[in-house]
């Protein structure tokens, strides 16, 4: 396997990491997965990590609700560098990394993000978008910093917000652009 070696950290369902998987699988993406990692131990993404005998953990987040006990980054740190990972992904990872991670890994911990930042950053970003009357978001990959989504944009996705949109059927389509742009911009990586 050539390309670029990857560590994806997901807390949910692991669309996004299954996307990036599919495109290496395919050939479209020339990369290697090396490890999946998350921080909910019922978390779909590490069902797809095993179904595509990808490298997967669990780590266990500790007390704190939307970042990890600084010993817990330094165990993922240790994690990652043990497989020689070249490139953090957080895909739909629901926790803010600091020092540890960042100072391991300078501009190289990427997210997506389900809205065209700096508008609608945390959660739920498509249902911002969709009371503030937007007529179009989208979603965005940019690089990690001590901020919540606040880090350097790398490149954006528009989708347009149709008028019988829900919060349901507009962060479908938001979710589609995601698997499409987040293999583009490793791809990126992985040729530089």
């Amino acid at each position: 396997m050539s390309g670029i070696a990857v560590g994806i950290l997901g807390s949910g369902k692991g669309s996004n990491c299954r996307a990036i998987l599919e495109a290496i699988r395919d050939g479209s993406l020339q990369a290697e997965v090396r490890v999946v990692i998350s921080d909910n131990f019922d978390a779909g993404i590490l069902d797809i990590a095993r179904e595509f005998g990808v490298s997967n953990a669990y780590l266990p987040p500790g007390k704190f609700r939307t970042r990890l006990e600084p010993e817990t980054e330094r165990e993922l740190v240790r994690m990652l560098r043990d497989v020689g990972v070249q490139l953090v992904v957080l895909a739909g990872f629901m926790r803010v990394l600091k020092e540890p991670m960042l100072e391991a890994f300078p501009h190289r911990i990427i997210n997506i993000h389900p809205s065209l930042l700096p508008k609608f950053p945390g959660v739920e970003s498509w249902k911002q978008a969709l009371a503030a009357g937007e007529t179009v978001t989208g979603c965005t990959v940019h690089y990690v910093d001590s901020g919540i989504d606040s880090g350097e944009i790398i490149a954006q996705r528009e989708v347009p917000i149709l008028a019988d949109d829900t919060p349901e059927t507009l962060h479908a389509r938001i979710q589609v652009a995601e698997r499409e742009l987040l293999p583009e911009v490793i791809g990126r990586f992985a040729t530089n």
